[in-house]
C-alpha cells in the first residue's frame, strides 16, 4: 500500500495485460488533484452565476424558491460539467487537462459515460463534511489514491507524460513501405482502440523487460498483419514492423516540421 506521505504527491499503478506485459501508470497525488478540483470549481461557480443572473428577473417573483433553485442549479451544472467533459475528453476536465491528469479504468482502459457518471454522482458523498474530507481520507487509505467515487466506478486518476513524437517512436528507416500509398491507407484505417494499443507499445517499450517486449511485439505484429491484410517483410522484426505502422499514422514530415514543438500524449493501455 502507498504511504500517506506518498499519496499527497504521486504513486504508481501497475497493469498486467493478458500477454503478461506490465504497464506502469503514475498516480496523481492529492495535491495535484486538489488544484485541478479548484480550477473546475471556479468554472462551475462562474457557470452557475451566469445562469442565476439570467434567471434573476424570474426569481424576483418567487423569492421563497431562490435558495432552493440555486442549490439545484449548482448540482446540475456540477454533475453535468464533470460527466460531460470526462466522457467527451476521455477522462479529463479543464482542471485535469491543465494539470496533465486523466481518469482511466483500473485496467488502464479509457473511461466512458458509465464510469464518468458513477464517479461524479458519488462526488457529494466524497465532499462530506467539507472540502472533500471523506474523499481525501479515502484516497489516503487507498493504495491507488481512490476516493469513494473512484472505488464505485473502478477508476483511478493518473498523471500523463508528454513525449516528443519523433524521438519517442524511434522511427525505422523504411522509406519504401512508407511511400506505399496502399500500406499507409490501410494503416490509417486502424480503429481508435487499435491505435491506442500500438502507440502505447511504441512509447513504453523501453520500460519493458526484454522477454515482455518480445512477447508483446510478437502478438502485436501478428495482429497488425491480420488487420492490415498484409504480410510482414521478412527482414523486419515484429517490433520494427509495429513501429513502421505507427510511423505511418504520424503527420507527414512537412507537417511535423511545422509543428516541431508539438507533443503527443501516450494513450492509455488497452
Amino acid at each position: 500500500m502507498t504511504s500517506p506521505q506518498a499519496t499527497l504527491l504521486d504513486g504508481s499503478h501497475n497493469v498486467l495485460t493478458p500477454e503478461y506485459v506490465e504497464f506502469r501508470f503514475t498516480l496523481a497525488g492529492l495535491c495535484s488533484r486538489f488544484l485541478a478540483w479548484g480550477v473546475d470549481t471556479l468554472i462551475v461557480a462562474v457557470g452557475c452565476s451566469a445562469i442565476l443572473l439570467g434567471l434573476n428577473r424570474a426569481l424576483a417573483f418567487f423569492p421563497g424558491f431562490a435558495s432552493a433553485l440555486s442549490i439545484v442549479i449548482y448540482f446540475l451544472v456540477d454533475w453535468g460539467y464533470g460527466i460531460t467533459l470526462e466522457t467527451v475528453w476521455s477522462g479529463q476536465t479543464v482542471g485535469k487537462r491543465l494539470l496533465s491528469l486523466r481518469v482511466i479504468q483500473e485496467s488502464g482502459v479509457r473511461i466512458g459515460f458509465y464510469h464518468a457518471a458513477l464517479r461524479n454522482l458519488a462526488r457529494p458523498v466524497d465532499r462530506l463534511p467539507f472540502l472533500y474530507l471523506v474523499g481525501g481520507c479515502s484516497a489516503l487509505l487507498s493504495g491507488s489514491h481512490q476516493r469513494l467515487g473512484d472505488m464505485l466506478a473502478g477508476t483511478i486518476v493518473v498523471r500523463e507524460r508528454r513525449l516528443k513524437v519523433p524521438s519517442a517512436l524511434g522511427v525505422p528507416a523504411e522509406e519504401g513501405l512508407l511511400a506505399d500509398s496502399l500500406f499507409v491507407s490501410r494503416a490509417k484505417k486502424l480503429s481508435t482502440e487499435e491505435r491506442d494499443v500500438l502507440f502505447s507499445a511504441a512509447l513504453r517499450r523501453d520500460e519493458l523487460s526484454l522477454e515482455a517486449r518480445l512477447r508483446l511485439f510478437a502478438a502485436l505484429g501478428a495482429r497488425l498483419q491480420d488487420v492490415l491484410a498484409m504480410e510482414k517483410p521478412s527482414h523486419l522484426s515484429d517490433e520494427k514492423w509495429s513501429l513502421l505502422v505507427a510511423t505511418a499514422l504520424l503527420p507527414s514530415p512537412s507537417a511535423r516540421g511545422r509543428g516541431a514543438g508539438a507533443r503527443m500524449r501516450p494513450p492509455t493501455a488497452r
